[in-house]
């Protein structure tokens, strides 16, 4: 039976009612602020602890953790939840200087275990045993759970990458040679970033500005929405602008994760890759090599781009499942 759950929504000021199945994903959790070592405050949701297993869950680049929210609802029916939004993304700070890929994947962990034992406490006093913990991101959060298992093998029991943008050996030469002049920081997706639009009249121009075009192509119409939703808010001029500000993409997009291949031949933790069949070629490139290297590592190949979460959110949901709770 649905359970009734009435639910306190700060920007409305009321009380939410209604089945906790139907609930927008956002008021089935319960928001978490972390200020970090570096200064800055980053933020997202969690769910109560509630003595299951605990996903951890990064987005990728531009983005913010609820655009991935009719992926993430079916999660909650076998686990807990804890969503982070990055440096400058979603409701976290803008902090400043970007830290870095390895910076960030420092963070994540730092807010992830500040909270850790209320989830390790609820899930012993339910089931008398240690938590599993378990890794969820894509693109760039793919990149940032794969460092963290790198840096902490203990941190996950196992993990799910969605289509990490993991650069090969010879990407990651290129950018550290470029990157001595300053080249990289200008690459064609960096500056196509800088320039990208970033303010609309209103959410009926911002959708037509994004619906069907670019990497937006393909995607369900709701995780458009939730992208218009969680990705945009109201600015002071009036109408309606981006949350991650188009500087912070192209700081990320021209610059890259350090260590990166030596990081992964280390990970002990089973990480299983899901990657679309339309993605940017190095992708499943940089997939198979890493199994081929580290044998907790398995690949699948689905239909789709590089965003194919957003575009098949309950058929990922599925395979993220039968991957974190193996029979």
């Amino acid at each position: 039976m649905w359970r009734i759950a009435a639910v306190y929504d700060s920007d409305r000021g009321q009380l939410v009612v209604g089945s906790a199945h139907t609930q927008p994903l956002k008021y089935r959790l319960q928001p978490w602020s972390h200020t970090t070592s570096a200064g800055f405050t980053v933020r997202g949701l969690r769910s109560v602890p509630s003595g299951r297993p605990l996903i951890h869950f990064i987005h990728g680049n531009g983005y913010a953790g609820l655009v991935y929210e009719h992926m993430l609802a079916p999660l909650l029916d076998h686990a807990d939840l804890f969503i982070s939004d990055v440096q400058g993304h979603g409701e976290s700070d803008h902090g400043g200087r970007f830290q870095g890929w390895n910076g960030t994947a420092s963070l994540c962990e730092e807010a992830l275990t500040a909270v850790l034992p209320e989830y390790q406490q609820a899930c012993r006093d339910a089931q008398g045993q240690a938590l599993p913990v378990l890794g969820l991101g894509h693109s760039f959060g793919g990149v940032m759970t794969a460092l963290m298992m790198a840096r902490s093998p203990e941190l996950f029991s196992r993990a799910v990458l969605l289509d990490p943008v993991l650069f090969s050996p010879n990407m990651l030469r290129f950018m550290a040679a470029t990157n001595v002049v300053g080249l990289w920081r200008r690459n064609r997706m960096a500056t196509r970033a800088r320039k990208r639009r970033s303010h609309w009249p209103d959410l009926t121009a911002a959708h037509a500005n994004f619906h069907e075009r670019g990497i937006f192509r393909g995607w369900d119409e709701r995780a458009l929405k939730s992208y218009l939703t969680h990705g945009l808010e109201p600015q002071q001029q009036g109408g309606v602008g981006l949350k991650c500000r188009p500087e912070r993409e192209a700081e990320i997009f021209g610059s890259y994760p350090r260590r990166l291949w030596s990081s992964l031949r280390g990970v002990q933790t089973p990480v299983h890759l899901i990657y679309g069949n339309r993605t940017y070629p190095f992708v499943g490139e940089s997939a198979k090599r890493w199994q081929r290297m580290v044998r907790q590592v398995t690949t699948e190949v689905v239909s789709g781009g590089h965003c194919f979460m957003l575009e098949h959110p309950e058929d990922t949901a599925e395979r993220v499942v039968r991957r974190l709770f193996p029979e």
